[in-house]
């Protein structure tokens, strides 16, 4: 038992030091949130109907790159240092510089080169990205194979995650902007700083490298790769084997909204804040609202977890999440619908039911690793995390595009917005709806999702995971001998 005694007993540093891999990517990553749309808008002066079509280009390229990114790394010989974290530190430097050439506008260009220089840069940041953060992914799985120690790992993960997003959210919001007249209600008309963005960007990209380092330095690779001659069907096969594995694809499905409706929302509400409220600097406030709820849950999460399971407690928070914004549409063209702390309120209880689902979501896809070994024999973290993560970025694209829909649909322009003219009066409140209803109805299909046809309930992954470690304990037994 020896060799077992190495692959579970995580310390407080392995959990903080796994949670600063995010903390690290968010710095960055989390703008393309909060501001790239914006950005792209307000500062190049892309009109939203070219800004999807560059989105989806974008996520075709993802569709070839990211599962190849996933095979290469699993053909590739382990280091000394592990299979994971050398590339994790290897493009932390490339991943800062893309993302600040992502935000930088070049002066002087017409709308067509500032869309061709979007799509090199957007694409190439999401390479690097790719890159970094398949191996991250991939990390928890063999830095302990107990399932608590991984449910702490995921929610470490998330605080990392939401600490990395809070200078683009809570920081940036109050830098980048300006007032620059005002509306016939007396709204402030503010203006997006395209100078103050980038030198933003280009502070945060240097302090993720940074944090990159310590990440690598205070985390350790446990569980060791399984030999080769073990993967006899090749990687093709296995990402076949995914498309008929149930709780992948509904883990994958509910995932992907989940990405969608962070993004989504971080969009539109930069837009809601900045063009309705008037008040970017409140956009700030949503951010604690979300990740409020996190702090309240967290020291109680695991004791949730062994009474009710994940699959559960994620389900129930995610239906009541989708209640929350719901009322808040409900309340459109009323007086408290002009009321940002209203909304904040309402955005905190939507917070709460999230909490579950944002905190366990990589505690979930370790489940779906060890249930696909169960079943094959095989642990395949780098092609299971590839994929599932190609199904995220299309969580980001129908953000992106369902965005940009919705905007040219409701006739926002970028030209006023540009000039600091502010929107047409019939285009203000038209924000506030595709605020409200969209994360609505997206919650509420993620929480029936969660709890229809996801499989591995709380009674089901007992079952497996005693059975894997039984099955583990025999292949170190016949090893031994």
């Amino acid at each position: 038992m020896e060799g077992k005694a190495l692959t579970h007993g995580i310390k407080f540093k392995d959990k903080v030091g796994y949670a600063l891999g995010d903390t690290a990517g968010l710095l960055t990553f989390g703008l393309i949130g909060a501001f790239q749309n914006k950005f792209y808008t307000d500062a190049l002066g892309i009109k939203p109907e070219k800004i999807i079509i560059l989105i989806l280009v974008a996520r075709i390229w993802d569709a070839i790159n990211d599962p190849l990114w996933g095979m290469f790394i699993r053909s590739r010989k382990p280091r000394p240092s592990g299979q994971f974290r050398p590339w994790i530190i290897g493009f932390s430097i490339p991943l800062a510089v893309s993302a600040a050439l992502m935000f930088f506008k070049v002066p002087g260009l017409d709308e067509t080169k500032y869309l061709i220089y979007a799509y090199i840069t957007y694409i190439l940041y999401g390479m690097v990205y790719t890159a970094v953060n398949i191996p991250y992914g991939s990390l928890a799985s063999v830095i302990t194979d107990d399932e608590f120690e991984r449910s702490s790992l995921s929610m470490w993960r998330s605080i990392g995650a939401g600490i990395g997003g809070l200078p683009g959210t809570i920081l940036l919001p109050m830098i980048v902007y300006k007032v620059v007249g005002k509306y016939p209600n007396g709204t402030n008309i503010q203006q997006l700083q395209e100078r103050k963005l980038f030198w933003c960007v280009v502070v945060l990209a240097a302090v993720s490298v940074l944090i990159y380092f310590i990440h690598y330095k205070m985390t350790k690779e446990r569980i060791a790769p399984q030999k080769k001659d073990k993967v006899k069907d090749g990687a093709v096969k296995t990402v076949a084997g995914l498309f008929t594995n149930r709780s992948f694809l509904m883990l994958s499905f509910a995932s992907m909204l989940l990405i969608a409706f962070q993004f989504y929302y971080q969009s539109t509400y930069s837009y809601l804040f900045t063009d309705y409220f008037g008040k970017p600097g409140l956009y700030a406030l949503v951010t604690v609202c979300t990740y409020v709820p996190m702090a309240i849950f967290i020291p109680i999460m695991n004791k949730l977890i062994k009474k009710f399971g994940k699959k559960e407690l994620c389900a129930a928070g995610m239906l009541f999440a989708a209640v929350s914004c719901a009322v808040l549409f409900a309340c459109r063209g009323t007086s408290v619908a002009y009321n940002p702390m209203f909304f904040l309120v309402f955005t905190f209880f939507s917070g709460l039911g999230q909490t579950f689902f944002v905190l366990e979501v990589w505690a979930l896809v370790m489940d779906v690793i060890d249930v696909y070994e169960y079943r094959t024999g095989k642990r395949e973290e780098g092609i299971i995390y590839a994929v599932f993560s190609f199904t995220r970025k299309l969580g980001q694209t129908l953000a992106g595009v369902g965005l940009n829909a919705l905007l040219a649909y409701i006739g926002y322009d970028t030209k006023r917005a540009q000039d600091g003219l502010g929107q047409a009066a019939s285009v203000i409140p038209k924000l506030y709806d595709i605020s409200t209803i969209v994360p609505a109805v997206m919650l509420a299909v993620m929480g029936v999702v969660l709890l229809v046809g996801y499989d591995l309930s709380k009674k089901k992954l007992q079952i497996v995971h005693s059975q894997l470690d039984a099955i583990r304990e025999n292949e170190e037994t016949e090893e031994t001998v």
